[in-house]
């Protein structure tokens, strides 16, 4: 389906472990605005999609997100690894610890665990890019959020980089959004949407 480079979207190379950094990076791995959310939405839309090149937006955003979910797994492995327990205890990194040791594990920077409710697919194109542009959104503040408390430079280097294609991702699904419109007459809307008779 796809042709995978064995190498990262985006270099990592963190010196310096730091285990409360990674719990709030952790978010956007399974948070509520996470990588793992937007892949799962944008791949799993693209079926109700009626338009090759609409869909064809959804299949690239929801592939790079995949490949940002390992970017993410790779900032969290560098500041996780080799701790002693006095760090793990110290850093307020222990109860993440005692459950999944420090394996990659999808939870918001609270502690909530990723479900699939972190993602919407409506089956309305409309309506799924609307929610395409402000998952972005969400994920771009996000981001920002992560760089206001973060000081390492080769943690913000990396999130910087991620910050920037959230913001083209909502500018790719405007577009769309501006496609489908352009597309979508009243003829389409109701082909599309059986249970809409085109009386109401």
């Amino acid at each position: 389906m796809w042709s995978y480079e064995k190498r990262l979207q985006y270099p990592v190379k963190i010196k310096e472990p730091n285990p409360q950094m990674a719990q709030f990076i952790m978010s956007q791995y399974g948070g509520p605005d996470g990588e793992i959310g937007a892949s799962m939405r944008y791949l799993s839309q693209r079926y109700s999609m009626p338009y090759d090149v609409c869909k064809a937006t959804l299949t690239d955003v929801g592939t790079e997100e995949l490949a940002h979910m390992e970017i993410i797994a790779a900032i969290i492995h560098q500041l996780t690894r080799k701790l002693s327990a006095e760090e793990i205890e110290k850093s307020g990194f222990a109860p993440y610890y005692i459950d999944h040791t420090t394996g990659i594990w999808p939870q918001a920077a609270g502690g909530v665990p990723f479900n699939a409710c972190e993602f919407q697919c409506k089956g309305d194109v409309i309506t799924d890019l609307f929610e395409d542009m402000a998952a972005e959104q969400k994920a771009r503040s996000t981001y920002e959020n992560i760089l206001r408390v973060v000081k390492d430079p080769d943690v913000c280097d990396v999130i910087r980089y991620l910050r920037e294609r959230e913001i083209v991702h909502f500018q790719r699904f405007g577009e769309t959004l501006t496609k489908v419109q352009e597309k979508l007459n009243h003829k389409d809307f109701y082909a599309f949407n059986p249970a809409f008779d085109g009386k109401g």
